[in-house]
C-alpha cells in the first residue's frame, strides 16, 4: 500500500510481539518508527522531537494510553494520537476522542486497515497544518483600508490584476509595496502559480545574477550545488523585485534581455530555459529622474514602466488608522495569546494625529509597543504618548524649534501651540480638548487664561 508520504511513527505498547509486528509493517510501507513499551517513556520521547504520528494501546501498566493522551495534550504536544486496545469498548473509544484522539482502533488490527487509518490521520493532520497557514497568511497579507486614498488604489489593483502588464509599484519605506504585490498575485490568473520575491537592496551586487537566474555546480568558486534562480522559481507565477532601483546597470542590461527574450540561461549554463513569469518592480527611488542622470537604463525603465502605481503614506490616509490599529491589535494579541486590548478614542486621535515617517511598517511596531505598555488592557492617550515620544506634531515641533528666548519662554510657547492645536483637533470641545490633555475642565480654563488663549469661541461648544 503506497503511503501518503514516509512519516515517523511513534508504537506505544507493553507488548514485545506488538511493537515488532507494527513496526515491521510501518517500515515495509516506507515509514520510520521509533517504539517504546510504556507512557513515560513516549512522554520524553514525544518531547524531544518531532514525530508525525503516535499509535498508541490505551490498556498499559504504570500509565494507560489515556493518561498519556491528557500527558502529551498538557505538554502542548499536538501530534495526531490513534489509540488502540484489545478491551475496546463504546465508553473507552468516546473518552479517547474527547482527550484529542484522531482515531480508535480495536485489535487485531489488519495491515491494510491500519495503514489506511495512518494515512487518513496523516492527510487530515497535513490538510489542518494548511488551513492554518492559509488562515495566517490571508491576516498578514491582507490589505486594510477604508478612505477614498486607498480606494482609488484597489480600484487600480483590480484593473490591472487580470492584465500580464508590468507594474510598477511607488511607494516609501513601510507603505506595503510588497503587500500590494501579493494583491495583484492572487487576484491575477497566476494565482496559484508561486510568489517569489527579491530585495534588489539586499543582494550583494556579485551574487544578484546567480540569485535572480542561478547557476550549474561548479561554475564559480562555493558553487557545491546547483542553484535555480528567482525567474524559474516563478515560473507561471510572479517575480516581485523589490527596491529595482538599486539594482546595479550591468544586472539591469541582462534582467532586460530576459524580459525581452523570455528565458534565463544560468551562469555555466550552457543553454537558456524558457520561464514565464510575470514581473513586478517595486521602489522608493524616482525611476524617471534615475534613467535621466544615466543612474537606471532607459530601456529598462520603459519596459518595466507600464504602469505605474502609487502608493500614498500612511499620514496621507489616516483614515485607515483606526481600522489598521484594530487590525494590527488582534494580529498581535492572537499570536501572542494576550487578551483584545481596548483602545480609547483618544489613543485612536492621537495615533491619528502623527506624522508615520516609518508608515505602516512602524504603527505595525508601535501597535505591539502599545499592548505590551497597556494597563489593564486599556490604551489611552498617555499611554500613546509613552510609546511615541515624538508625538507632538510636526508644525508645533518646527515652531518652538525657532522661537528665540529663554528655557521659560519656550516651554510657554510650546503649551499655548499644543492647547491650540488640540482645540483645533476637537472642534474646540472643551470636555474632549481638556480629556485629551489629561486635564480637569478647569484646570485647562485656568490655563489658557494664564496663556492668553482665547475660549469665548470654545464655549458655545463645551460639553
Amino acid at each position: 500500500m503506497t503511503s501518503v508520504r514516509k512519516a515517523d511513527i511513534l508504537i506505544v505498547d507493553d507488548e514485545a510481539n506488538t511493537l515488532a509486528s507494527l513496526a515491521r509493517a510501518f517500515r515495509l510501507a516506507g515509514h520510520e518508527a521509533t517504539v517504546c513499551d510504556n507512557a513515560a517513556r513516549a512522554l520524553e520521547l514525544a518531547q524531544s522531537r518531532p514525530f508525525d504520528l503516535i499509535l498508541s494501546d490505551v490498556v498499559m501498566p504504570v500509565r494507560d494510553g489515556l493518561s498519556l493522551l491528557e500527558d502529551l495534550r498538557s505538554a502542548g504536544i499536538t501530534v495526531p494520537v490513534v489509540m488502540m486496545s484489545g478491551q475496546a469498548h463504546i465508553e473507552m473509544a468516546v473518552k479517547a476522542t474527547r482527550l484529542g484522539a484522531l482515531d480508535f482502533l480495536e485489535k487485531p488490527i489488519s495491515t491494510d486497515k491500519l495503514l489506511l487509518t495512518v494515512e487518513n490521520a496523516l492527510r487530515l493532520h497535513r490538510l489542518e497544518a494548511e488551513n492554518r497557514d492559509l488562515r495566517g497568511r490571508v491576516g498578514k497579507h491582507q490589505i486594510i483600508w477604508t478612505g477614498n486614498a486607498m480606494h482609488r488604489v484597489m480600484t487600480q489593483i483590480e484593473r490591472v490584476a487580470a492584465s500580464e502588464s508590468r507594474v510598477c509599484i511607488y511607494g516609501e519605506t513601510g507603505t506595503g509595496k510588497e503587500l500590494a504585490a501579493r494583491t495583484l498575485h492572487e487576484k491575477s490568473s497566476r494565482r496559484e502559480g508561486p510568489f517569489v520575491t527579491l530585495n534588489c537592496a539586499a543582494v550583494p551586487a556579485e551574487l544578484i545574477e546567480s540569485e535572480l537566474f542561478g547557476h550549474e555546480k561548479g561554475s564559480f568558486t562555493g558553487a557545491a550545488n546547483r542553484h535555480i534562480g528567482k525567474f524559474e522559481q516563478a515560473h507561471r507565477g510572479t517575480l516581485f523585485l523589490d527596491e529595482i532601483g538599486d539594482m546595479p546597470l550591468a544586472m539591469q542590461a541582462k534582467l532586460l534581455r530576459v524580459l525581452e527574450e523570455g528565458e534565463v540561461e544560468r551562469i555555466g549554463g550552457d543553454k537558456p530555459t524558457l520561464v514565464d513569469t510575470r514581473v513586478i518592480v517595486a521602489t522608493h527611488r524616482n525611476l524617471e529622474d534615475l534613467a535621466r542622470e544615466g543612474r537606471f537604463r532607459q530601456d529598462l525603465f520603459h519596459r518595466i514602466y507600464v504602469f505605474p502605481l502609487v502608493l500614498p503614506p500612511l499620514r496621507e490616509r489616516s483614515e485607515d488608522i483606526p481600522a489598521l490599529v484594530a487590525h494590527f491589535a488582534s494580529q498581535v494579541a492572537a499570536q501572542n495569546g494576550w487578551k483584545p486590548a481596548n483602545f480609547t478614542p483618544e489613543a485612536v486621535a492621537a495615533l491619528q494625529h502623527y506624522r508615520w515617517p516609518g508608515n505602516i511598517r512602524e504603527l505595525r511596531n508601535v501597535v505591539e509597543r502599545l499592548l505590551l505598555l497597556a494597563v489593564d488592557n486599556k490604551i489611552d492617550r498617555a499611554t500613546v504618548e509613552l510609546a511615541i515620544p515624538d508625538l507632538i506634531p510636526t508644525s508645533i515641533r518646527v515652531e518652538v524649534e525657532n522661537f528665540p528666548g529663554t528655557l521659560a519662554e519656550r516651554a510657554t510657547e510650546f503649551e499655548r501651540k499644543t492647547i491650540l492645536a488640540e482645540l483645533d483637533r476637537h472642534a474646540h470641545h472643551i470636555t474632549n480638548t481638556a480629556k485629551a490633555l489629561g486635564l480637569e475642565r478647569s484646570h485647562l480654563y485656568k490655563k489658557c487664561q494664564q496663556l492668553g488663549i482665547d475660549l469665548r469661541s470654545a464655549r458655545n461648544g463645551a460639553g
